[in-house]
């Protein structure tokens, strides 16, 4: 059977052993690289600003996913939000029991168009409600390494 040809019954097929050498370099890409740097090193979030729509997207993009415009304003837009969504996980990947549960939620960060899905911490699952006014907290900097972990948690703001 030649490499043309169209397979048409898994009889047809034969295993192939061995490595196959794979090499790559991933990026967070243009907007990722400075969104994930700003949080490393200066414990900020950034956001991009559409210059027709007004809209300002966490996490930042490079093009207007509604009129399509380029992006290139970057502003920091503070590190608190809301919570949109949460859920309350009881247990671990493998379906054991978790000794505390872990509380994830889609925090949508004030004055943006998007938001993170993030940990919540220093707040009971019974506690937790949709529209709670939360902030980040952020590793200490010598412990980040540029990435969204660089975020321990968001936390419950004070009144």
């Amino acid at each position: 059977m030649t490499p043309l040809e169209r397979i048409t019954q898994l009889a047809q097929t034969k295993p192939c052993y061995g490595e196959i050498p794979t090499y790559y370099l991933y990026t967070f890409g243009i907007a990722g690289e400075r969104f994930f740097r700003e949080i490393k090193d200066n414990a900020k979030i950034f956001g991009t600003r559409c210059p027709k729509c007004n809209l300002i997207y966490v996490p930042p993009k490079i093009y207007c996913e509604r009129c399509f415009a380029g992006l290139e304003e970057w502003l920091e837009v503070g590190t608190t939000g809301t919570v949109h969504t949460y859920t309350i996980g009881y247990v671990d990947l493998d379906g054991s029991p978790l000794e505390e549960p872990i509380i994830l939620a889609m925090v949508a960060i004030d004055g943006a168009y998007g938001g993170l899905v993030h940990r919540l911490g220093e707040v009971k699952p019974e506690e937790v409600r949709i529209d709670l006014k939360v902030e980040a907290v952020f590793k200490d900097q010598a412990e980040r390494s540029g990435s969204i972990l660089d975020i321990r948690y968001f936390k419950p703001r004070q009144k």
